[in-house]
C-alpha cells in the first residue's frame, strides 16, 4: 500500500527504517501516551518492523505504515489500524515531537481511513485516547470521529480517563 497526500507518503515499513522508528519512539509524547510503543534500541525497532512486515500480506492486522515527508524524505511517524475485540478496528498514529502541531497526523488519518477501511471491509473505525492527550482528540475530531464515551476505562496497562469515538464510512 502506498498513499500520497499533499505533504506525505504513507507506505509500508521496511528494515531500512529501523533507526528512524527507534528515534521516533523515544520522544516524551509516545512515552507518556503509548509506552508500549517505545523501542529503546535499534534492535528492538528491527524486531517490531519484522513483525509489522509479516502482517502486510494478511487481513488480520495490525496494519502499520510509515509517514514520510515528501519535501525532506523524512520518516516522521506512523499511522495504523489494529484489531480490537469482536471484529472491530482501532486507528492509531504518532508523529515525532519535532513535527507535531503541523497537521501531519490529521492529513495522514484522513487519507488512510477510507483506504484501510475498504481493505479490511469495515464501515466503522474506533479511536480511543487519553483525555489528557488533547491533540489526539483534535485529530480524531477533524477526521470525522464522533465521541460516544468519556470517562474511566481500560487503556493499555490500566484504567484511565479516556475518550472513545467512532468514524463511520
Amino acid at each position: 500500500m502506498r498513499i500520497e497526500t499533499k505533504r506525505l507518503i504513507i507506505t509500508e515499513m521496511n528494515m531500512d527504517m529501523a533507526e528512524d522508528v527507534h528515534k521516533n519512539s523515544l520522544d516524551e509524547d509516545i512515552r507518556k501516551f503509548v509506552p508500549d510503543e517505545v523501542f529503546e534500541t535499534i534492535e528492538e525497532a528491527r524486531e517490531i518492523i519484522e513483525f509489522i512486515m509479516s502482517g502486510y500480506e494478511s487481513k488480520e492486522g495490525p496494519f502499520i505504515y510509515a509517514l514520510i515527508t515528501k519535501d525532506a524524505d523524512k520518516n516522521i511517524g506512523y499511522v495504523q489500524l489494529a484489531p480490537i475485540d469482536d471484529g472491530k478496528w482501532e486507528i492509531g498514529y504518532h508523529v515525532a515531537k519535532a513535527y507535531t502541531g503541523k497537521g501531519y497526523a490529521t492529513e495522514a488519518v484522513k487519507a488512510f481511513l477510507p483506504v484501510i477501511a475498504e481493505y479490511v471491509a469495515t464501515s466503522e473505525v474506533y479511536g480511543i485516547h487519553l483525555q489528557e492527550n488533547v491533540a489526539s482528540g483534535r485529530v480524531l475530531e477533524k477526521c470525522g470521529f464522533e465521541t460516544f464515551f468519556t470517562g474511566e476505562g481500560p487503556y493499555h496497562d490500566g484504567v484511565y480517563k479516556i475518550s472513545k469515538s467512532v468514524w463511520k464510512k
